[in-house]
């Protein structure tokens, strides 16, 4: 990764955002973390007034589009996602199966660390080619990386709401503007 990752902030582009568990280890591995992922997201998602075009979290690394914040900017957004994400997932908790993986490394101070990769990287979609070609790699990231055999097996992901026309814990902006111009067949 660049030393001097530039941000470009203010266009009102779409932001196609990827970011990583620490060293790449399948921290969001449990329907459970990816479900805490999806009901964080939403909940940031109304704090900061964005718009989210479509998601896939996966194992270890998540994938979002979204619209620039009416409130801070996509990195004011990810450093909260993030953090609110690793305080609730590494809360000790008291009943933990000795067979359950462990979701942070105790670095002898007794401070848990390292839940995500610094940074995370953002490109501006500019067109709305490279949405479609960034949500289409999105939906199929589960199927490409073999989590799956149909993209739609895969819960965590807009996939559903967009092809299943399933509700979605993340508002999907994009999918309420295309069903209020759809007639209505009663």
């Amino acid at each position: 990764m660049p030393s001097r990752l530039r941000r470009i902030y203010g266009l009102r582009d779409f932001h196609f955002i990827t970011c990583s568990c620490y060293r790449r280890q399948p921290l969001l591995g449990t329907r459970h973390a990816r479900d805490v992922f999806l009901r964080i997201f939403e909940q940031v998602r109304g704090k900061y007034q964005f718009e989210v075009v479509g998601y896939v979290v996966m194992p270890e690394p998540f994938h979002i589009l979204i619209a620039e914040p009416e409130k801070g900017n996509p990195s004011t957004v990810l450093q909260v996602l993030k953090q609110s994400l690793a305080h609730r997932l590494l809360k000790p908790s008291r009943k933990r199966r000795s067979n359950q993986p462990m979701l942070w490394r105790d670095d002898g101070s007794g401070q848990h660390r390292h839940f995500w990769q610094p940074r995370f990287y953002d490109f501006n979609v500019y067109s709305n080619e490279k949405r479609a070609e960034k949500l289409r790699y999105m939906h199929e990231n589960p199927l490409n990386r073999g989590l799956v055999p149909s993209p739609e097996l895969w819960r965590w992901s807009s996939f559903r709401a967009y092809f299943c026309e399933e509700a979605s814990v993340v508002r999907i902006d994009e999918l309420d503007a295309i069903r209020k111009r759809k007639p209505n067949l009663k």
